[in-house]
């Protein structure tokens, strides 16, 4: 397969952005599974919960640019952790119309008990390669993320140009 120049058909389980989400929902999946069994989480539920955790807190709009996930899937898994008393919101000194949501001590205990396992999973996944293949793996999908957040950017800017003329 060329991706250089030339027309080629779309055969899409040989498009690399069908591949990339595919495997990207395989994982995933395999997660949700493991989080839903064991600690009763969703991935958005689980992902919030370790931006937060990184972070020690964070609003819900710094998380959708985070994680790429959309403002309802946000408010819904921060809607559900507050009602398990794993999260709380404090009030934003800068900003009134939103949120710092940070752990509460029952969502820390969460998530020291849910990062283990994640890392499990991670290492049971990429144990099938050499620590080189990984490093490149994940050096591309940075450089993809840069390409896509530029693409994304002249799009922006482009049609901001439109409304303009």
């Amino acid at each position: 397969m060329s991706l250089k120049g030339g027309s080629r058909a779309l055969v899409l389980d040989h498009f690399l952005p069908y591949r990339m989400s595919f495997t990207s929902n395989l994982v995933s999946d395999l997660i949700a599974r493991t989080y839903g069994a064991l600690f009763g989480l969703t991935i958005p539920e689980w992902r919030l919960v370790a931006v937060i955790a990184e972070t020690g807190g964070i609003t819900q709009g710094e998380i959708g640019q985070r994680t790429r996930m959309d403002k309802v899937t946000v408010s819904r898994a921060a809607i559900a952790l507050v009602s398990r008393g794993l999260l709380e919101r404090l009030a934003h000194q800068e900003d009134r119309r939103s949120h710092h949501l940070v752990l509460t001590e029952a969502g820390r205990t969460l998530h020291a008990t849910t990062a283990p396992k994640a890392l499990d999973i991670e290492r049971h996944i990429f144990a099938h390669f050499e620590p080189e293949e990984v490093e490149r793996f994940e050096a591309m999908l940075r450089r993809i993320d840069r390409i896509a957040f530029d693409l994304a950017a002249e799009e922006e800017q482009r049609k901001a140009s439109e409304r303009e003329d």
